[in-house]
């Protein structure tokens, strides 16, 4: 038995938090929305892929904002990508406490943890 590659992560969101995960995903970050499959798309959610990387986000009761756990997804401009969030109010916040890696922390318009980082070549 062998692991291939992440297929998706998923994080959550409240009933009805459709349309922010849409402004965060493909409006800020430019990912694409993927048409989910009619048995799914009747519980609500939306998925999103783009630049090797898959998220689903799906709305539950309860909702609570995921600000420990989180998806690391390594990007080739760290820096183009903090700047993006920023131009659009997003939050970045740097941390250089993870060897061999630049890497900064943001939030999705939900409230759940993001980590994006790249690998230091020197």
């Amino acid at each position: 038995m062998g692991f291939e590659r992440l297929h998706h992560v998923q994080v959550l969101c409240p009933p009805g938090g459709e349309e922010q995960a849409r402004a965060f995903y493909a409006g800020v970050l430019g990912l694409t929305e993927l048409a989910k499959p009619a048995v799914l798309a009747a519980r609500g959610g939306c998925w999103f892929r783009g630049g090797g990387w898959e998220i689903h986000v799906s709305p539950v009761s309860g909702f609570a904002p995921q600000q420990r756990a989180h998806p690391g997804v390594l990007v080739d401009d760290l820096d183009g990508l903090a700047a993006t969030l920023e131009a659009a109010g997003r939050p970045v916040c740097w941390d250089p406490h993870f060897p061999g890696h630049r890497r900064f922390y943001s939030q999705d318009d939900h409230g759940n943890r993001l980590e994006f980082l790249e690998p230091v070549t020197e």
